[in-house]
């Protein structure tokens, strides 16, 4: 049997570059998740159908079960924990716990990843952006109803924050 010819990745996963043995067929999910210990993202249906493993890759959403690992050689992938810390959530997480859009919480790595992508991108999303925005995350337990509130919670959030920051008392 022919012995598959094996690379090293390097990439830049929340702000620390890391390197893995992978070979060409390998998910950017496989290696976040099995080579680098990154189980916050979730491996739901592998098909790309859930959203369940929405990462960041140069600040764009996808979905790295669909994602080949060398795509990534290079490039920046952020993570749930590269979001926020236990210590200094993102409103994001502030907003989803607040609102009570977390329930059993395997999507919400997803539906935070995608909607920081949103509010990056447009910090003032209507109702019907946000929903275009996670519309390729599904969440089983909340309705989406939370989850929307949550999101337009944080914009305003962020919102103040940057308005703050750029009008100091």
């Amino acid at each position: 049997m022919k012995k598959i010819k094996t690379y090293i990745l390097k990439l830049n996963v929340n702000g620390e570059w890391k390197k893995a043995e992978i070979n060409p067929l390998e998910t950017l999910l496989h290696v976040l998740r099995e080579k680098l210990g990154h189980n916050e993202v979730k491996e739901g249906c592998g098909k790309g159908d859930c959203g369940a493993c929405a990462v960041l890759l140069n600040g764009k959403p996808v979905n790295a079960c669909l994602t080949l690992a060398f795509q990534a050689n290079g490039l920046n992938v952020v993570t749930l924990k590269g979001i926020g810390t236990p210590d200094r959530p993102h409103p994001l997480q502030e907003s989803f716990v607040k609102k009570g859009a977390i329930q059993c919480g395997f999507c919400t790595a997803g539906m935070i990843t995608a909607a920081k992508a949103l509010l990056d991108e447009n910090p003032k999303p209507s109702r019907d952006e946000i929903k275009r925005a996670i519309s390729g995350n599904l969440c089983r337990c909340t309705g989406y109803k939370k989850i929307v509130e949550a999101i337009e919670e944080a914009a305003k959030k962020i919102r103040n924050i940057k308005s703050e920051a750029r009008n100091p008392k």
